[in-house]
């Protein structure tokens, strides 16, 4: 689902985006409700960044990469947590682009995740390559989902990579 998004591009710089599990869901300007074999997602954009809301089995799970005031906690390169009986492991990266390059990107990744059936993309008023998009997906047991935040003024694409799933038994 592509959606034009009604608000002005606050998140302005990728070095502001933060990284958070368990928050509340805050003020969403899009949203995309999933099943997914048993899995209630739900996709949120909110604005330049993104919330995902899980829940499976009794448990649920938040995820967050937002500008958030106040937190102290930048976007991690990569993160592993076990809680409940979850396995959660989240990566980020930047990439920079030419300007060139960047407009060819941002229409490959809007093409991709538009029509997909477990997609949400918003853009924004302004700029043809300001967007966040959400593509997910359940493979082998496991809830995945990727993320892009772009930030054309800066040439840069953020692109997250998450996936949960229940706790492997440790071998004996």
């Amino acid at each position: 689902m592509l959606t034009t998004l009604k608000t002005s591009y606050t998140d302005t710089r990728a070095a502001d985006l933060a990284w958070a599990l368990g928050r509340e869901p805050l003020p969403a300007l899009a949203v995309l409700d999933l099943e997914l074999s048993g899995a209630k997602l739900q996709l949120r954009l909110l604005g330049a960044s993104h919330q995902v809301i899980l829940e499976e089995g009794g448990r649920s799970c938040s995820e967050t990469v937002a500008c958030m005031p106040g937190s102290s906690t930048p976007l991690p390169l990569g993160v592993s947590k076990r809680f409940d009986e979850w396995e959660y492991e989240f990566a980020a990266r930047v990439e920079t682009l030419t300007q060139g390059s960047f407009a060819g990107r941002a229409q490959e990744l809007l093409a991709l995740v538009a029509d997909h059936p477990h997609g949400l993309a918003g853009t924004f008023p302004g700029s043809p390559h300001a967007f966040t998009a959400m593509l997910a997906q359940r493979h082998e047991g496991q809830v995945r989902w990727r993320t892009w935040h772009a930030y054309p003024q800066e040439g840069q694409l953020v692109v997250t990579r998450t996936r949960i799933g229940a706790r492997m038994p440790a071998a004996l």
